[in-house]
């Protein structure tokens, strides 16, 4: 009997041909998936580090900065939370802008704009120009990650997504990774060349790559596989039919209109659960080099090579955990045992061991459970969101979820300010994160397996 034929002894029908079939299906469907994941994510993902690197520098900017004008804390704490103040007002629009005039324009508009904006951070001389400027920030950049969410749905499969998405939370620590790297550096050996300081040179040599990306977005992206010149016309059709079989497959939560999203209890069920996670992750991203000063090392070089480690161990340890969630199939549970893991390393912070390399591990612990319960968490919402809601549904959650950065860094900045340390926040956000986890467990039912 040849080997590609295997009989059903109970209905005597061969079966392999169709296995055989379906697994060359699967094959075509991952070599699919290599050429797209090749042209679409390194891009993208270069982008999204840039972003989040002008988006967090100020936390090492701090270490300079705040002696230099005279701030407090508390107005540090103020200027990174009006980042986010623009930020919400126009996320919404600018997904909803995304939808009508497609990725490509609208990537290069944000590009451009956040980085003319991120390099005059160098002209800060007063505590107005610092908070005009922050809040530019947050208006020019809105859009761009969920963004990216919305773009991602339209080349990947929903089996995919989690692992797709961690490569761009991965960027996020990649971002810390590199500020540990290049912003020490500026800061320290740049400082009096042109009679700037250094966290000047380090806004205006960091600012500058988003604008030429910006540029380079008009001839790299497309708006969607329908465009795509280095697909085949058959890859084109997979592509589409994998998305529309995908916004199919949820008809039932699919909502017509930005209102109706507005009325989806869901929908705030996901921007609370969202906000728990971004009040830690935007704490760590905003506060870890004041953290590991705290620890005991006071030169400005050796603490944003230090940050390296928590975020190169996130970086790897969320991308492992990601896709061991995509491999089980299963979001749930993994989000949990991140959020609640990662709420108990925040609590242990606040023991302050005599320790460093104590303190440092615990830390990298946090940094590693807190940054993989984001991609996992973003592999959620798009099940429920699909067709015409996504891009009003995921904008509305990023943007109430992400109200997060105008209350955490300025409440724990009052909170250094006032008390001189950052236990009663980190208690705060341990809670958080264990009621996020909770909430997604209780609120979002389990998938139906398939038989």
């Amino acid at each position: 009997m040849p080997q590609s034929i295997i009989t059903d002894r109970a209905s005597e029908r061969p079966l392999a041909p169709a296995a055989h079939a379906s697994g060359a299906a699967s094959a075509s469907d991952d070599l699919l998936f290599r050429k797209v994941a090749w042209r679409v994510i390194p891009f993208l993902f270069v982008c999204y580090v840039v972003s989040f690197l002008d988006r967090i520098n100020i936390g090492f900017a701090q270490l300079q900065m705040k002696h230099d004008l005279g701030f407090s804390d508390a107005m540090y704490g103020l200027g990174a939370a009006i980042f986010y103040i623009g930020y919400v007002l126009c996320e919404v629009p600018s997904n909803m802008l995304l939808a009508r005039f497609g990725a490509r324009r609208t990537f290069m508009r944000i590009m451009l704009l956040w980085g003319i904006a991120s390099t005059c951070m160098m002209f800060v001389h007063t505590p107005t120009h610092f908070y005009a400027l922050r809040f530019l920030l947050g208006v020019f950049e809105a859009g761009f990650f969920p963004g990216i969410v919305l773009y991602l749905t339209y080349w990947f499969a929903p089996r995919r997504r989690a692992a797709v998405f961690s490569i761009f939370f991965a960027g996020v620590a990649v971002a810390g990774v590199l500020g540990g790297l290049v912003s020490g550096w500026i800061m320290r050996d740049m400082g009096g060349v042109l009679g700037l300081e250094g966290w000047r040179w380090m806004f205006a040599i960091e600012g500058l790559p988003a604008v030429l990306l910006g540029l380079l977005a008009a001839f790299w992206l497309v708006d969607g596989p329908e465009q795509a010149r280095w697909l085949s016309d058959a890859e084109k059709s997979q592509l589409i039919a994998q998305r529309d079989d995908a916004h199919a497959s949820h008809s039932s939560h699919d909502s017509r209109s930005f209102g109706a999203a507005l009325r989806n209890p869901r929908v705030y069920l996901f921007a609370f659960i969202y906000f728990s996670l971004t009040c830690a992750s935007l704490t760590l991203n905003f506060w870890m080099p004041l953290m590991i000063r705290d620890f005991g090392v006071h030169d400005v070089l050796a603490i944003s090579l230090y940050t390296v480690i928590p975020n190169a161990v996130g970086a790897v340890g969320l991308m492992l955990i990601a896709r061991r969630s995509d491999r089980r199939g299963e979001r749930r549970w993994h989000f949990a045992a991140c959020t609640v893991g990662g709420g108990l390393a925040l609590s242990l912070l606040t023991l302050h061991l005599a320790s460093f390399a104590a303190m440092m591990a615990i830390l990298s612990i946090a940094a590693v459970l807190i940054f993989a319960a984001l991609p996992i968490f973003w592999s959620v919402p798009p099940a429920y969101l699909s067709g015409k809601a996504a891009a009003a549904g995921i904008a509305l959650i990023s943007s109430i979820g992400i109200t997060s950065g105008i209350v955490s860094p300025w409440a724990i900045g009052l909170i250094k300010t006032h008390t001189g340390s950052m236990d009663n926040a980190l208690y705060v956000l341990a809670a958080l994160l264990v009621t996020s986890g909770a909430a997604l467990l209780i609120g979002v039912p389990a998938p139906r397996k398939a038989r």
